[in-house]
């Protein structure tokens, strides 16, 4: 087969990166008889032989025990395990891996693909957020490369993608936001929202605050959904209608859409 795009690359298993990426929106992570914690929905192929485990699975009681933390989130994980290459993405946003070192790292909880077993995942105090605690790699998305700042900073809400070994941040209203007439009107109405020249995420000491270069949040994307069109397996009954639409809340159980619409 030939391709008329000059600079087409064409991979196979042996030509694939081992943990790192395939160019700026896919990463391909290497399991040599190893486990990942992979988000729903983040995997788009993989190559040799690798099970895909819901948490919960009695199988993996002990490794999600000891490194698995957030059961409102618990619905939107699984276990990978096996050996081959496999590839994450997520809708062409730009895609890199990190690493801690005996670190603490609070991420905003759409923008975490999968992470090593060997880090600890918990639940922020921080609506929206999960925090990574230990040594080991993650893998995360963005709305534009990743910037890294140091403390003291304020930081538009929409830029934040996480911070790393400071405290969490406290909220910082511009005074003539507060005092002037919008804000009252926002205040009593809870319309307009505010934007990051009126409203911003305020942190103070040591660590490191990581900023996506745009002011858009990645849109929310139910996790998982299998497309109800002909010739996808699971499609019911061949329906071509619509998918499932971003923000759409999911079946009663289903925590991790539920916690994250209502601020839990």
């Amino acid at each position: 087969m030939t391709y008329g795009t000059p600079g087409v690359v064409v991979h196979d298993p042996m030509t694939l990166p081992a943990d790192d990426n395939v160019n700026s929106y896919t990463f391909c992570v290497e399991l040599k008889g190893t486990q990942w914690f992979l988000q729903k929905g983040k995997m788009i192929a993989y190559y040799g032989s690798i099970d895909f485990n819901g948490i919960g699975h009695g199988r993996l009681d002990r490794l999600v025990r000891t490194s698995f933390h957030s059961p409102l989130h618990a619905s939107d994980w699984v276990v990978a395990e096996g050996s081959g290459k496999m590839l994450l993405a997520d809708r062409a946003f730009d895609v890199n891996s990190y690493d801690l070192d005996q670190g603490n790292l609070t991420i905003r909880a759409g923008n975490l693909l999968a992470f090593q077993p060997s880090l600890a995942l918990k639940q922020s105090i921080v609506p929206g957020f999960l925090t990574l605690i230990g040594t080991g790699t993650f893998v995360a998305a963005s709305n534009g490369p990743v910037v890294f700042m140091e403390p003291p900073i304020r930081v538009d809400p929409q830029a934040l993608v996480g911070w790393a070994d400071c405290p969490s941040p406290c909220h910082h209203y511009d005074h003539g936001y507060m005092t002037g007439l919008m804000g009252g009107l926002r205040a009593m109405t809870g319309l307009g929202g505010a934007s990051g020249e009126e409203h911003q995420f305020e942190f103070v000491g040591a660590g490191t605050v990581l900023l996506q270069s745009t002011e858009t949040l990645m849109a929310e994307q139910a996790t998982g959904a299998v497309p109800q069109q002909a010739g996808v397996p699971g499609a019911r009954g061949g329906h071509t209608g619509p998918a499932q639409q971003p923000g759409t809340p999911r079946l009663p159980g289903q925590l991790g859409d539920l916690q994250r619409r209502f601020g839990l």
